[in-house]
């Protein structure tokens, strides 16, 4: 599952995905499923290979992800479903950005002295193209500290200058924060209509290499300048020395693969009728950007996120590819790029490989194999008007029925959002969050395969009542349109990064307000303030929190080592604690 925390999911993910003339072609010798998946059953079986330190994280675009992506068509091909990609394919190809590369031409020369690209240089991956020529002026750490008397940053006219900046934050004690992060510098710096940037690394920093830089180009020039030659470019930019940079930096590519299999209906007059089930497969990688352990260069794995969810789809495919006939057309898709911001679904949304027109309904599965007590969200029931009495139908017939809990909307992190802005019904189901959520603990051994199978169950039993069977008369749903989420509102919104340390794991089923805990981190900033387990956190710092986007932003606001007050409602009292945040 996206994280919350991390990115607006409805930014649009097609500036992510470009068609560049070179593709590169990920190979990769898969491990022997047979070998990993020995002793196992369905559906641990397939979380067993997915997740299996071999596949290292599978991120989208990696021999991990393809070696999922063969491992879950040769799964569909088993149960005798019908390849639904292109030209036969059970693989839906798409190019994707997987980083960046010089090209042959830059140059950075400061009062007319060259310097080596490399050894004292190098632009950061997201630079624009361009050649610029004008003044240095010293910015120090390039960050606006309002009330601040040293703040000379804040009231500099920057405009037509190429400003020089300090990396990172010398008010962290980490040296680093969501702000200091150089892109979010050099955006705020381009707002300011600066030409450019130059940005000096600290003693014992490298240079940043480009070839894992997956952010869109900036407007303006953006380079790393060596350690050595900091103080030489930081007396220059004090004198206002003239500069010149010419930057040339592309973008690199390789292949992407969604994957989609199709069992055909029975019924030739609904046939072309269609019920879509889906989940992403792709996962973090080694960790870095929205891992919460952004300093553990470790597999993560994503048993639960979304392991868990790509077996569900395949269990779902093997028990309506068993049982009854069904009517309408039921299409599976695996998702890549998830993780990145919907790449997959969105792609799959602008180049259907059925009539999206004719889609009866999207459900997607994103961490079912947690559950605990019983208990799944079900996501979407505010987009059909049918929803809550079929969902409560099915749950009530089955062996064992749920504790549901219904939330109405449609758009969330997760890839049911991309079809519900394509205006599908959809449902999105969810065992909840945990403490291993994103992280390289996210392990199969920690998954509950009961779990999954009844949350099956429940997807089976709707869309046999959605596709129709000899027993079931298929079901027509009466699309509801909801109002868009709003775009973030300033650049700061965009930043990456989570902010500072407290140790809190939210409860991500939603809420009338307040963020509900499942738990707090031993050791952690929450722990310490005496916070705990079911508490809901209703104000933080003064500002009142209504949902998981208003404490995302608050906790971002906020620098290790602050004192925050924070508001929560615990066995019917209010009470407050003090916490003070940490650096991750």
């Amino acid at each position: 599952m996206s994280s919350m925390l991390r990115r607006s999911v409805w930014a649009l993910p097609f500036l992510a995905i470009c068609a560049y003339p070179a593709v590169a072609q990920q190979t990769a010798t898969c491990p022997d499923p047979k070998v990993i998946t020995a002793g196992f059953a369905e559906p641990l079986a397939d979380i067993r290979y997915l997740a299996d330190d071999a596949l290292e994280g599978r991120e989208i675009g990696t021999p991990g992800a393809r070696c999922a992506a063969q491992y879950i068509a040769a799964r569909f091909q088993a149960m005798g479903l019908r390849p639904g990609g292109p030209g036969g394919s059970f693989f839906q190809a798409f190019p994707i950005r997987n980083g960046a590369a010089f090209g042959p031409s830059n140059a950075l020369a400061v009062s007319g002295h060259g310097y080596a690209q490399g050894r004292d240089w190098v632009p950061f991956g997201f630079t624009a193209n361009t050649t610029v020529e004008a003044p240095l002026a010293y910015g120090g750490s390039g960050l606006s500290r309002p009330g601040d008397p040293d703040d000379r940053f804040s009231h500099m006219d920057v405009s037509g200058k190429i400003l020089v900046v300090e990396w990172g934050d010398p008010q962290s004690p980490s040296g680093r924060s969501v702000r200091t992060d150089v892109h979010f510098k050099a955006t705020v710096a381009a707002g300011r209509k600066a030409a450019g940037l130059l940005v000096l690394m600290p003693e014992g920093m490298e240079l940043p290499s480009p070839a894992a830089e997956t952010r869109n180009p900036l407007t303006i020039p953006v380079v790393a300048v060596a350690a050595p030659l900091a103080a030489t470019i930081r007396q220059a930019a004090e004198a206002g020395a003239p500069a010149r940079i010419r930057t040339d930096v592309h973008p690199t590519t390789t292949e992407a693969r969604n994957v989609v299999a199709v069992l055909p209906g029975s019924d030739p007059s609904l046939s072309s009728r269609s019920v879509i089930v889906g989940g992403h497969f792709d996962h973090l990688g080694w960790g870095g950007e929205g891992s919460l352990d952004p300093d553990v260069h470790a597999v993560h794995n994503g048993a639960d996120d979304n392991a868990s969810g790509t077996a569900g789809v395949l269990e779902i495919a093997g028990k309506l590819a068993a049982g009854p006939p069904l009517e309408r057309t039921v299409v599976f898709i695996a998702f890549t790029g998830e993780e990145r911001g919907l790449w997959g679904s969105a792609y799959y949304v602008a180049h259907p490989t059925v009539d999206l027109s004719k889609a009866v309904a999207m459900l997607n599965l994103d961490m079912v194999g947690r559950m605990v007590n019983d208990q799944v969200t079900v996501f979407g029931m505010g987009t059909a008007k049918e929803w809550n009495g079929l969902v409560s139908e099915v749950n009530d017939g089955l062996a064992s029925p749920m504790k549901l809990g219904f939330a109405p909307d449609g758009y969330g992190p997760s890839d049911q959002s991309s079809f519900y802005a394509a205006d599908i019904p959809v449902l999105h189901f969810f065992t909840n969050t945990h403490a291993d959520y994103h992280r390289a603990t996210d392990d199969w051994q920690k998954i509950v395969p009961g779990g999954i199978d009844r949350v099956t169950d429940l997807a089976v039993g709707i869309v046999r009542h959605l596709a129709g069977t000899p027993d079931v008369a298929a079901t027509s749903l009466t699309f509801v349109q909801q109002a868009a989420p709003p775009a973030p509102a300033n650049e700061a919104e965009r930043a990456p990064g989570y902010g500072p340390y407290l140790g809190t794991i939210p409860d991500m089923t939603p809420r009338d307000f307040g963020v509900r805990l499942t738990g707090v981190r031993e050791d952690s900033p929450a722990e310490q303030a005496g916070l705990r387990a079911g508490d809901v956190i209703v104000e933080f710092d003064g500002k009142p929190i209504a949902d998981l986007y208003a404490y995302a932003y608050a906790l971002r606001d906020k620098k290790p080592g602050d004192v925050v007050k924070i508001v929560v409602e615990r066995d019917g009292k209010r009470m407050t604690v003090n916490a003070v945040l940490q650096a991750r």
